[in-house]
């Protein structure tokens, strides 16, 4: 985990030089949008970029249409005529927020308003009376790994989906950042619009059951961060679909540019922070990890920009150094190590550290301008262990694992133990399901492993994991009938075999 970390450290500190540019290394090097709308939590984390991203904003206002278009690229070298795409135009509204919460600079948002204002009125513009952005030229969930490699945006999130969330996104930024700056009509103005968005969003693209268009990781990681589903019980199911999507992955990632700084947020608010584990550690392709496993330094542009045969991926595109898909460390610091902003500048914090069976310690620390944070958490001898430092002037609201306990702590050193909420003496849950076998990583690795041996699925795990989709309610027992049916399988009275001695070790 620390070298994908490192990863995406260098692959920062290789395009953030003047602008924050894609890649340093091909005849490209341009400010595109999308790329640090996506990357900026991250990057406002890892070092100070207020100064750096706020002079790139005037840049990004000065090119600015008279229609309120976003260049793709800042500077605008590209100069396409009314250039307005989802995600990236987005980087009008999302960047300075985003320096505002972590900064507490309300000077940012006074500065870049009238910038957050004229995109999304060229947003609603493009998207109508209906309120729902569809058609045009989208970008779309960029780089999904599904896409074919010379067609980037034929991503399995439907790019009408995206466009729409993000326009109801951007309505509620412009309408908290008004707000803060004290614009009510401004404020009352946008939140009425990012309203009417989201009943729009549900009418449109949500079935009653929490089900989502187009069915993909990225549109389910959407409308579950970004409020977009009318109510408790769908967020919840659209929660569940959206784990049911990984384990059906084969735990391999399903997103691009626009799902991948969210999926793993989205899975753990709904209760499946074991499922987003399960992604982030994942080493096969595509995974975070994949790229660590075959060398790489710095965030690669594609999930593959090398295949596991050693070869260059065949897409007119291949960078190795690429930061947006690096994204997921803002997630890292939040909810691995636990230290988030409750308040914008750090005013307040969050401690609030969700571990997992698979990691026995994880820490982070930033420099807020109040001084330094730090939050560290070890998982030994059947305790959970945490220790933390708040700054000067600030508290902090902090929630231990496995407990109820909340608390609120002035400045200072502060340490807390409980017991461990994954103790290594608990025994593997015996399988009820096939999404448990799916679920505990020794078990499904061993029947994976059986059907590559048998024949069933000679594709290996995730070729087992995707034509398991269908049947993750069935009983464990079925399993084998259900992947390797008796008529159409060859290898599966010996698959068969295998999985009942795999399954029965459990209740043994």
């Amino acid at each position: 985990m620390d070298c994908l970390h490192d990863n995406v450290v260098r692959s920062m500190r290789g395009n953030f030089v003047d602008v924050p540019t894609d890649c340093p290394q091909r005849d490209e090097r341009l400010g595109w949008t999308g790329d640090i709308q996506v990357f900026a939590p991250t990057a406002a984390f890892l070092f100070d970029t207020a100064g750096f991203l706020d002079s790139w904003l005037a840049d990004l206002a000065a090119e600015q249409q008279p229609d309120g278009s976003v260049p793709f690229v800042v500077p605008d070298v590209l100069r396409t005529p009314s250039p307005s795409a989802a995600a990236w135009g987005d980087a009008a509204t999302v960047v300075p927020w985003v320096l505002y919460q972590r900064t507490g600079d309300r000077g940012v948002l006074e500065r870049q308003l009238p910038s957050m204002c004229a995109w999304v009125r060229r947003m609603t513009e493009l998207a109508g009376p209906d309120r729902l952005w569809t058609g045009g030229f989208q970008f779309g969930d960029w780089l999904d790994p599904t896409a074919p490699p010379e067609a980037p945006y034929r991503a399995k999130a439907d790019p009408d989906v995206v466009a729409t969330a993000h326009l109801a996104r951007s309505a509620d930024i412009v309408a908290e950042a008004a707000r803060v700056v004290g614009q009510g009509e401004v404020a009352d103005h946008h939140a009425a619009l990012a309203a009417e968005v989201r009943k729009a969003f549900a009418r449109a693209f949500v079935t009653p059951v929490g089900r989502v268009l187009s069915d993909a990781q990225t549109v389910y990681a959407l409308a579950i961060e970004w409020a977009l589903l009318p109510g408790e019980e769908q967020r919840k199911e659209a929660g569940r679909r959206l784990a049911d999507l990984v384990r059906a992955g084969g735990f391999r990632i399903g997103t691009g540019f626009v799902g991948t700084p969210l999926v793993t947020d989205a899975l753990t608010s709904t209760g499946h922070a074991d499922v987003a584990y399960r992604l982030l550690l994942q080493t096969g392709c595509p995974s975070w990890l994949y790229p660590v496993t075959m060398g790489a330094t710095t965030i690669w542009e594609r999930w593959d920009s090398m295949l596991p045969d050693g070869s260059l991926n065949p897409g007119e595109m291949t960078s190795f150094n690429h930061y947006a898909l690096g994204a997921v460390a803002d997630w890292l610091h939040r909810r691995v190590a636990g230290l988030a902003p409750a308040a914008p500048g750090y005013r307040e914090i969050t401690i609030h550290p969700v571990p997992c069976v698979a990691l026995t310690s994880a820490s982070a620390r930033h420099l807020t301008p109040y001084g330094e944070a730090r939050v560290g958490w070890t998982r030994a001898d059947g305790r959970f262990r945490l220790e933390a430092q708040v700054p000067v002037g600030t508290t902090a609201q902090v929630r231990l694992p496995g407990t109820d306990a909340h608390e609120t702590v002035g400045h200072g050193e502060h340490r807390w133990e409980v017991p461990d909420p994954f103790p290594t003496s608990l025994e593997p849950r015996t399988p009820v399901t096939v999404r448990d076998v799916l679920d505990e990583p020794a078990t499904w690795s061993a029947v994976a492993a059986a059907a590559v041996r048998t024949g069933v699925a000679p594709g290996g795990d995730a070729e087992a994991a995707r034509q398991l989709a269908a049947h993750l309610d069935a009983p464990a027992t079925d399993l084998a009938r259900a992947l390797a049916p008796q008529e159409f399988s060859a290898g599966a009275d010996a698959f068969q075999h295998e999985v009942d001695a795999i399954l029965g070790s459990h209740s043994a």
